[in-house]
């Protein structure tokens, strides 16, 4: 579905955000001062393009800024086209950071990964071990050389990805690690909804049905600590920044937790929590700047956090709101209206539907965007972007298919691809740019 200038809603006619946030987005999307001079001064945002190539010619090279005005409007609208196609539910799909490899997750065992620059060909095809329900979340190392993937079990597996072999099978082709995510004296069984890499590929982060984070020391090869950081399971766990030293977390008691590890000697102390959704957090992704990070509610919200507004009064560390289950209840539709009364958000954005699984939500890339844009997976089958700054939706692409649990946004080009419960793995893009990087030879999906 494409989405023209008419078709742009604003979904929340009182949708405000903090300014500071808004002026940092505003730099990195918007022309510089000497493009803008060498385009004509009064010249309206955006400038056309032909007009900043002509400015280009007095003024020389682009700035960051200004390939983000130019490039940053052109959405991946266009499609869909069919990437791959199982017998199972596609739960997670992922670019590396260069954006060369795609990681797909599905129900039945499956994880593979595609050779994005050579016709989206699988480089790799995984055969889970020890599958438990289905593969929660994947994370590739730093290095591309390592895959983590975790399911409704204690054990995290690792696989070399690098390998010549195409069909890895565990302990035939290929070994698989399994690391041991429980504790010492642990008796209850539990599964990992979310694991991750930290930057230098040394330890592994994880949020499980435990109630708790988990870190595992790669180089010790041993669970370094498990410690209770929610009431209720912990969906997501990510790190603030490249350094490690913080970490984001979201449960099922709807509360958003920051995790200093440079503040004290035991890692199960939070350095603050921050309220205002009133239903469960399936998903956290942050900026990538150590301030700000959105999250994905079971209240059909995103919402926009700065850590410096957390506090560790013990109030913001108690749930407010219902406990309703997604996964057998409607939404009521009173709750749609429903506010926490200690909101600490500084935006909120509403459109999609959250209901089922834990759907995921991220930043758009920051070369190519300048992060101006929120996006989302639905149940209602379709990818949902978002303006940061407005709230406007701007666009809606839609699969006219089953839940897309998971989206992921190339890291250069305005290239997107979404994973969902029908069993495909599928790529939107702008138009015009089908031919090229893109093969155009995998078949368009039926609408």
């Amino acid at each position: 579905m494409r989405e023209d200038k008419n078709s742009v809603e604003v979904l929340d006619k009182s949708f405000s955000i903090d300014e500071e946030i808004s002026q940092l987005t505003k730099l990195r999307t918007e022309p510089t001062e000497n493009l803008r001079k060498a385009t004509y001064p009064r010249q309206k945002l955006p400038i056309p393009i032909v007009r900043m190539l002509s400015g280009r010619e007095a003024m020389g090279r682009f700035t960051i800024a200004d390939c983000s005005h130019a490039v940053g409007r052109y959405l991946p609208v266009n499609g869909p086209w069919c990437i791959d196609s199982m017998d199972s539910r596609a739960y997670v799909s992922q670019f590396s950071d260069d954006g060369s490899l795609l990681i797909a997750g599905f129900q039945g065992s499956n994880i593979r990964v595609y050779d994005v620059e050579n016709q989206w060909k699988v480089r790799k095809n995984i055969i889970a071990k020890s599958l438990h329900w289905t593969i929660t979340d994947t994370s590739l190392s730093p290095n591309k050389r390592l895959l983590a993937y975790a399911s409704m079990s204690a054990t995290v597996h690792i696989v070399d990805v690098g390998s010549a072999t195409t069909e890895s099978h565990a302990n035939v082709t290929e070994i698989h690690d399994g690391l041991d995510f429980s504790a010492v004296g642990d008796e209850h069984a539990f599964g990992i909804f979310s694991v991750k890499f930290s930057s230098d590929g040394r330890e592994l982060i994880a949020g499980s049905s435990y109630d708790s984070i988990h870190i595992y020391d790669l180089e010790a090869n041993r669970l370094k600590s498990r410690f209770e950081a929610h009431l209720y399971d912990v969906n997501t766990v990510t790190f603030a920044d490249e350094t490690g030293n913080v970490i984001y977390s979201g449960g099922d008691d709807s509360i958003c937790k920051v995790w200093d590890r440079r503040c004290s000697n035991s890692d199960s102390k939070a350095a603050g929590a921050l309220s205002g959704h009133i239903e469960g957090i399936t998903y956290i992704d942050s900026r990538g700047d150590g301030r700000y990070f959105i999250s994905n509610g079971k209240d059909q919200t995103i919402k926009l956090w700065d850590v410096r507004r957390m506090t560790s009064k013990p109030e913001y560390f108690k749930r407010k709101g219902s406990y309703w289950d997604y996964r057998s209840m409607a939404y009521p539709s009173k709750a749609k209206n429903l506010k926490h009364p200690r909101d600490q958000s500084i935006a909120t954005y509403r459109g999609h539907t959250v209901l089922c699984t834990l759907i995921r939500c991220h930043f758009s890339p920051a070369h190519n965007t300048g992060q101006k844009y929120i996006y989302t997976g639905s149940h209602d089958g379709c990818v949902y972007i978002y303006e940061v700054i407005t709230g406007a939706q701007v666009a809606k692409l839609d699969l006219r298919g089953s839940t897309v649990r998971d989206c992921s946004w190339h890291p250069y080009y305005p290239i997107l691809v979404s994973s969902s419960w029908d069993c495909i793995v599928a790529r939107w893009e702008f138009p015009g740019t089908d031919s090229n990087p893109i093969s155009t030879k995998k078949r368009k999906l039926r609408r």
